[in-house]
């Protein structure tokens, strides 16, 4: 066989294992378990952030003490 042909017979197997590799969707589920567990943490961390703030432990107290009152 010529070098050109050996070349196309090259690029035509590579080409099919990138489709091959493309189509293949194994370890997407971990992927997508990553991507939800990342944006948990987040969501997580800004809460953390939100509720260490004065603001919020003030009307937290206040909500408390409102409910204790009603209670007591």
């Amino acid at each position: 066989m010529s070098d050109l042909n050996m070349t196309c017979l090259r690029t035509a197997g590579s080409v099919e294992t990138v489709g091959h590799a493309l189509r293949d969707d194994e370890g997407a589920a971990t992927a997508e378990y990553v991507v939800a567990t990342m944006a948990a943490v987040s969501l997580a961390g800004l809460l953390v952030m939100l509720l260490r703030g004065d603001a919020v432990k003030q009307i937290l107290m206040d909500l408390v003490r409102t409910a204790l009152s009603f209670a007591g």
